[in-house]
């Protein structure tokens, strides 16, 4: 066999179609090793291009070739040929394997299966709308819960405060019909435009010009009154108060002292108006004082005692207490309203202390039944801290 035969039918076999099938037939065994290209005894072996040309249309198919002569066959060296046909044997294993493992849904198949999780989709809305709907109504009804706790606090709170006006009512009226040192020696109240203290009237009026011995004895039981109050608690005071009968006076921080009697003229009332200014600041002193004792006994800050009517350097409810420059009808009103001013202090004072003086502890030695019907007990006193907390 020549070499040109080989080269002919590669020739045949690159021109082979191969559209049908690959087909890889089992190796037969050859009788020898090798072909020579130039066997004895024999030419060279032509291939019949057309004969193999249409059984490679069908198929492709390797097998041993033989000699024209002597039937041997054709050992070429196909060594790459042959693993190039393995490894496409393999990967149309691998193809086969892998496109077997895969269903493939049908149309309606498909179909089906999205209507299937569209239906599970609106079935988790729906949950979630139920939800939030539940989440709504419960926060709903917590806000009305908490609504009417407030209202419930409001209520309780209310009632707390109409009892502790009852009961301070009850008690103030109990304690009104004993009898007390400090009420009955100083008595407060007023007649028509005038204030009154142990029934002497403080200030004056174009028609009725009060003689300046009565304004001087009410000044002096108010100086008494406050001074004794004053002294129980024994504060630091900013302004000193020296009862003196009908003459009382009044010292400053400078120990500077100022005449709180008359008569008094144009030319000397600046020391009166100064007088009855610096007694006005300590019975303002005195109420900062009692409020912050009820602060102490965990009293709420609105209902700590507060004087009815406001001080103000020389003003009560606006009304000058200066002679001054002032009318008299002011003057009288300004002086009313000190007094009334004082009685309140007065009543704070025996609800928060058991004020007995010298002459009372001396009776209670020696008749404790009598004293007791003269002055109220410790526990009956008119607590405004346990009253009003």
């Amino acid at each position: 066999m020549h070499v040109s035969s080989i080269h002919g039918a590669s020739s045949v076999l690159d021109s082979t179609r191969m559209d049908n099938s690959f087909v890889v037939l089992p190796k037969q065994s050859p009788q020898r090793q090798g072909l020579p290209l130039h066997p004895q005894g024999g030419g060279p072996t032509q291939t019949d291009s057309s004969s193999l040309g249409k059984v490679m249309d069908e198929s492709f198919v390797v097998s041993p070739v033989s000699d024209g002569a002597h039937g041997a066959p054709i050992a070429p060296n196909n060594s790459g040929f042959n693993a190039t046909v393995t490894v496409l044997k393999r990967a149309f294993e691998i193809a086969t394997t892998q496109t077997q493992s895969r269903d493939v849904l049908s149309e309606a198949d498909f179909l089906k299966e999205k209507l299937k999780i569209e239906e599970e989709g609106r079935k988790l809305e729906a949950a979630i709308e139920e939800t939030e709907k539940q989440y709504a109504e419960v926060t709903a009804e917590l806000k009305e819960l908490e609504t009417k706790s407030n209202r419930f606090k409001e209520l309780e709170g209310r009632y707390w405060h109409e009892f502790n006006n009852f009961q301070f009512q009850l008690i103030s009226h109990q304690l009104l019909k004993r009898t007390n040192v400090l009420t009955d020696a100083f008595p407060i109240w007023h007649d028509g435009d005038f204030g009154t203290i142990n029934n002497f009237r403080l200030g004056r009026l174009p028609k009725i010009p009060v003689e300046w011995d009565e304004i001087n004895a009410a000044w002096g039981q108010a100086c008494l009154l406050l001074h004794t109050m004053c002294q129980y608690f024994q504060p630091k005071y900013r302004i000193k108060i020296l009862p003196m009968g009908s003459y009382p006076r009044i010292m400053d921080l400078s120990n500077n002292t100022y005449e709180l009697f008359g008569p008094v003229n144009l030319f000397w009332s600046t020391r009166y108006d100064k007088a009855m200014t610096l007694y006005l600041t300590c019975l303002k002193d005195f109420a900062d004082f009692s409020y912050l004792k009820d602060q102490e006994n965990s009293i709420p800050p609105e209902k700590c005692f507060k004087l009815p009517y406001k001080i103000e350097n020389d003003k009560v409810k606006s009304y000058s207490i200066t002679v001054s420059f002032n009318k008299q009808e002011n003057w009288t009103k300004a002086l009313k309203y000190t007094l009334w001013n004082l009685k309140w202090a007065l009543y704070w004072f025996i609800g928060n202390t058991n004020f007995q003086p010298l002459s009372a502890t001396v009776s209670q030695r020696t008749d404790p039944s009598a004293v007791g019907t003269l002055y109220p007990k410790r526990g009956t006193d008119l607590k405004f801290g346990s009253l009003n907390s």
